[in-house]
């Protein structure tokens, strides 16, 4: 076991930075309070060219908390947050707050038949939504009982925050964006309009919520069940707002972009809270488009984006590339996959830009792990953050192992949730005590390096085991990310009457190479790449691969329709 007062990440700990915080006892509707008063005609968002200033947000923010409180939302009720990124969606969120209510963001790519389930297993009463989703709502909750129904719902247009006038060409999305920006599709009957709430001004009561009363609830899909809904505080949220500011030298002159959706827990804590807490500015793109993306980090001159992987390469991938300007760039951070190496030494060689990647969950309120600026490593998780103990256990016995080793991911921090909502039995099994403090159990395999880096090699429950050798696909895709002719790929496991199982691979070619590579172009590539067992030995082209709102490669899905597609043959 290693000596907790000094692991090996500590060496390398960045010299500007504080091995732990010292945290606000404040609620997190403070950090806007305190932004307002210092930079109130600073731009807190730009939407298309269009700002939403500080003391705007405020005055919104505090309308919308007013309504609710009159509308009967107390301390401690859950209202539902259901939009694409927008100015309202940051508004909506620190007036829930203000109220001393608790935010439930939701996937606004669930449809009616899954939006019930956040209704009634949160027990919230009132919806803010955007008004193309609205309907999916009022069908979502016309199926429920009615004890378990929405008491109101809230619609706000996206058109509601854009610029009066014509939008500058430099900020003017493809048109078919364009237009459902700009759509005033019909309500359901009953629907309280999003403008009329705000221009109500009804004033709050007295700000009461405490560092420790609940502030979010998003949910998580597990292996099992439904998704459940995950406890966070004031506090615990607040940890990774005050350290993400520190750690990526994040500050009022700070010009974020804002694609990471907002209900995702990363862009929630970073996109939402984070840029509030430093007074800085957020770019909001509604929906990713590379091209805009580019244009806006030029015009804007963007100096933080916090993004996914795939962003990078599709970027990357475009024809135009060269054309784009990057230069004001200077802090490139993410997760939820590993970047590939090749890409990874792309934006260095060709942009000077090195990707900081980290680590987290929703449980973990976003980041236990990051990559130090100074010091990154590439297709790693980097070392615990603030107050952070992250060891490498034995999934079965616990045992903490060596450097090196493949073991589960188990984390003790302040950033880490308080349970399951509703799921105590769930909640104890995520928690296990070692050395006398509970560590929450991650679920992910991984290594951790003689520096105390860390690695991950997959998920707990995804490995492919053919004829006893173990391969863990994300290792494979890393390989098949420098073939040449691949632009993405996801691997699954295959049935396989010798083997037991085989190894698959979903992939996208490069628009270059399609029409020109076969399957076994790439079979016949991997063989001379990579271990004979890890190999793809069953290729499947595919115009893209499956993504989640948050823009994670959906495997899962892919892994499932291959399991039903074995039962049929």
């Amino acid at each position: 076991m290693i000596d907790n007062a000094s692991r090996p990440h500590h060496a390398h700990w960045p010299r500007r930075l504080p091995r732990e915080l010292v945290l606000p006892q404040t609620s997190l509707w403070f950090n806007l309070e305190v932004a307002a008063t210092r930079y109130p005609d600073r731009a807190a968002y730009l939407f298309l060219g269009q700002p939403l200033h500080y003391a705007q947000l405020r005055t919104q923010a505090e309308a919308v908390a007013g309504w609710l409180q009159a509308h009967g939302v107390a301390r401690g009720d859950r209202v539902i947050v259901f939009m694409q990124n927008c100015p309202q969606y940051v508004v909506a969120v620190h007036g829930v707050l203000r109220a001393d209510a608790v935010v439930v963001p939701v996937n606004p790519m669930n449809k009616a038949d899954e939006f019930g389930h956040y209704i009634a297993d949160a027990g919230a009463r009132v919806a803010i939504v955007s008004a193309d989703l609205a309907d999916t709502v009022a069908r979502a909750d016309a199926a429920l009982p009615a004890g378990q129904r929405l008491h109101h719902l809230v619609a706000t247009r996206y058109a509601d925050a854009l610029p009066s006038g014509d939008i500058d060409p430099a900020e003017r999305p493809a048109p078919s964006v364009l237009q459902w920006l700009q759509g005033d599709p019909p309500l359901p009957a009953g629907a309280h309009r999003w403008v009329d709430v705000v221009a109500a001004g009804d004033r709050p009561a007295p700000h009461a919520s405490g560092p420790d009363d609940m502030a979010l609830l998003p949910y998580t899909s597990g292996t099992t069940g439904l998704p459940k809904g995950c406890v966070h505080t004031h506090r615990t949220l607040m940890h990774n707002v005050v350290g993400g500011g520190q750690w990526g030298y994040g500050g009022p002159e700070s010009v974020s972009l804002g694609v990471v959706p907002m209900f995702h827990i990363t862009g929630f804590v970073y996109g939402v809270l984070g840029s509030v807490a430093s007074g800085g500015t957020t770019v909001i793109l509604p929906r990713w488009d590379r091209e805009l993306a580019a244009r806006l980090i030029a015009r804007h001159r963007v100096s933080h984006w916090t993004c996914i992987p795939t962003m990078i390469i599709d970027m990357l991938g475009s024809p135009d590339v060269a054309q784009f300007d990057l230069s004001s760039l200077r802090y490139l951070s993410g997760g939820g996959a590993a970047m590939p190496q090749a890409v990874a030494e792309r934006l260095q060689r060709d942009f000077g830009l090195t990707f900081a990647e980290g680590y987290g969950l929703t449980e973990t309120a976003a980041p236990t792990h990051a990559n130090p600026p100074e010091r990154a490593k590439l297709q790693c998780l980097g070392i615990p953050i603030f107050g952070t103990d992250s060891r490498i256990v034995d999934p079965e016995t616990l045992a903490e192992l060596p450097p090196g080793e493949v073991g589960e991911i188990v984390t003790h921090g302040p950033m880490v949730f308080k349970g399951y909502w509703g799921h105590p039995e769930a909640t104890r099994a995520a928690f296990v005590e070692i050395d006398g403090k509970p560590f929450f159990r991650t679920g992910d395999l991984g290594t951790m390096d003689d520096e105390g880096y860390f690695f991950i090699t997959d998920r707990l429950k995804r490995m492919i085991n053919a004829s006893g050798y173990k391969v863990w696909p994300s290792e494979v895709e890393l390989l098949l990310f420098k073939c040449p002719a691949v632009q993405e790929a996801c691997v699954i496991a295959s049935r396989d009457a010798y083997r037991g199982e085989t190894v698959k691979a979903v992939v996208v070619l490069r628009a270059e190479a399609r029409g020109r590579t076969t399957e076994q172009h790439i079979i016949d590539w991997a063989r001379e790449h990579m271990a004979a067992y890890k190999a793809p030995r069953i290729v499947r082209f595919v115009d893209a691969l499956p993504k989640s709102g948050a823009g994670k490669v959906m495997w899962r899905l892919l892994q499932e329709q291959e399991s039903v597609s074995a039962q049929g043959r």
